[in-house]
C-alpha cells in the first residue's frame, strides 16, 4: 500500500497557516516530506508531500478544524514518493515584459521545443494595474544543449519580451 499523499490547500493569506497545518499533522502521526509553500495574490498555498498510516479519510479529519477556523480548501491524493531522486538544474531564465495573453504558454513551448526541462516557475505581476508587467524566473535542465535553449531564447525575444539567460554552477563538493 503506498503510505505517501500530496496535501494541496489554498485559501486567503493569514497568520498561522503552516504552523496549525503541520502540527495538526504531526499530531497524527505524519511524516512530511518535501513542500512548496508560497503567497500568491493575496492567497497562500501549501503542496506538501506527507507520509501517514492514516487513511485518506483520517488525515481529512485531523486537519478539517483548523480549514473551517481558516477557511482553507485541501485535498489528498495518494503519489509516488520518489525522494532523493533529484536533478540539478543546469540554467535559470528570467522572462519579464509586458504582461499579455500568452506569455508563458508561448515562451514555455519555445523552451520545451529546445528540449528544456522545467524543474521550477515562479512568476509575480508587478508594474501597475495601466501596464503591468509579467515577471517568470524558471530553472531546469537544457538536455538538448545550450545551443538550442539559445535558439529558443531568440524565438521568446521574437514574440516581444525580455530574456535574460544564466547558467547554474552545478559543481558540487
Amino acid at each position: 500500500m503506498n503510505k505517501w499523499k500530496m496535501l494541496t490547500l489554498v485559501g486567503q493569506d493569514k497568520p498561522g497557516i503552516v504552523a496549525r497545518i503541520t502540527t495538526a499533522l504531526y499530531e497524527v502521526g505524519a511524516q512530511l516530506g518535501e513542500a512548496s509553500m508560497m503567497r500568491l495574490g493575496g492567497n497562500f498555498t501549501i503542496m506538501l508531500m506527507l507520509k501517514s498510516e492514516q487513511s485518506t479519510e483520517q488525515l481529512k479529519s485531523s486537519i478539517a478544524s483548523v480549514c473551517q477556523e481558516m477557511e482553507l480548501t485541501s485535498d489528498f491524493q495518494d503519489i509516488e514518493a520518489d525522494l532523493h531522486q533529484h536533478e540539478i538544474p543546469d540554467s535559470r531564465i528570467t522572462v519579464y515584459g509586458a504582461d499579455t495573453a500568452g506569455i508563458v504558454a508561448k515562451a514555455t513551448s519555445h523552451l520545451l521545443a529546445a528540449g528544456f526541462n522545467i524543474m521550477d516557475l515562479e512568476s509575480d505581476v508587478a508594474g501597475s494595474e495601466e501596464a503591468p508587467i509579467y515577471i517568470m524566473h524558471i530553472e531546469g535542465i537544457a538536455a538538448n544543449g545550450m545551443e538550442a535553449l539559445d535558439k529558443a531564447i531568440e524565438q521568446i525575444k521574437a514574440d516581444g519580451v525580455n530574456v535574460d539567460m544564466t547558467p547554474i554552477d552545478i559543481m558540487i563538493g
